[in-house]
């Protein structure tokens, strides 16, 4: 096979399965709303289920629901016969994924799925199969070819049930008002779960580790406390505790500017006023914006009498994967 051809084939692919999708948008219609009402109706799962490579297909669109708020898990047809079928409930909803409409392995779930009362929406690519028939809401998913050139295997019908299960899921999504707070809780080990659901209390550091020292403390001692902390800054607190400001790098280079004598000067001189705080509740991503803003590599963290219980630092966010 020449380059020519392979080129030829592999875009004759794209453009035909862009095409097939492209015939889907007409077909959300009536019958897609009544899907959507009976999955938002349902008390219990969405139980995807297909045979072969619907079945592929079904196990994506389950985990795509299962993602957006929508419960659901795939059962296969097959497995469905021999036991498996004691994993649906009364209170569930399936989904059942058939090109022709008349697979065996799905057809023979028809009775006992009818008999508990269980509803049924079914993706098929003939509206008059008796998968189609039976369901209480058809998604027709039909194509007029297939871009493998023998007309066999499953490619633009593949496509298109993925992209209708897709419709699904975002329309779901958008009627329950799911936000990415929630997408984040399905995904509290991806990178968005980090950034959304990580609060700084998670990654700052607190009680010893916490750089302090007192309003009359010499610089040259807050130098040490700074050094041996490593963060760069320290707090400066009050006889109470509170805050009162911060010394940082950036702030040292200024006194040195100004050619302060390290062992006469006090934090009280040189100390930073009403620096940049955050809570403990805060979502480490905010923090990290802070951050960037003021073009700041730490903040203090302090309580809500302002007391300092801990200070976050940029390379901690990073390494949390915030970013």
């Amino acid at each position: 096979m020449t380059q020519d051809l392979i080129l030829h084939a592999g875009r004759r692919t794209v453009r035909m399965e862009t095409e097939a999708v492209a015939k889907l948008e007409e077909r959300v219609n009536g019958e897609f709303q009544r899907a959507c009402e009976m999955i938002l109706q349902c008390r219990g799962r969405t139980i995807v289920t297909g045979m072969g490579k619907s079945g592929h297909i079904g196990r994506k669109i389950a985990a795509t629901l299962a993602s957006t708020g929508t419960p659901s898990f795939f059962v296969h047809p097959g497995e469905a016969s021999h036991g498996d079928l004691g994993m649906i409930t009364r209170d569930d909803l399936v989904i059942a994924i058939s090109n022709s409409g008349s697979s065996a392995e799905v057809l023979t779930l028809l009775p006992l799925l009818k008999r508990l009362s269980i509803p049924m929406i079914s993706m098929t690519g003939k509206t008059d199969s008796p998968l189609a028939q039976a369901a209480d809401a058809n998604l027709d998913i039909s194509v007029q070819t297939e871009a493998c050139p023998l007309n066999l295997a499953p490619t633009s019908s593949t496509t298109v049930t993925l992209v209708m299960g897709d419709a699904l899921a975002v329309a779901l999504l958008e009627a329950r008002g799911f936000t990415a707070e929630d997408f984040a809780f399905s995904h509290p080990g991806g990178a968005l779960g980090r950034r959304l659901l990580l609060k700084v209390e998670d990654v700052m550091h607190a009680g010893d580790e916490l750089p302090q020292v007192q309003m009359d403390t010499l610089l040259s001692k807050a130098l040490l406390e700074m050094t041996s902390k490593g963060f760069g800054m320290t707090t400066i607190v009050d006889s109470k505790g509170e805050l009162l400001g911060v010394f940082t790098d950036g702030d040292l280079r200024r006194v040195i500017d100004q050619k302060l004598e390290l062992d006469k000067a006090t934090m009280n001189q040189v100390m930073s006023r009403r620096p940049k705080t955050v809570s403990a509740e805060t979502l480490a991503a905010e923090a990290l914006r802070i951050m960037e803003d003021y073009k700041i590599t730490a903040l203090v963290v302090e309580d809500e009498a302002h007391f300092p219980i801990g200070v976050l630092h940029m390379h901690d966010i990073l390494r949390a994967g915030v970013i």
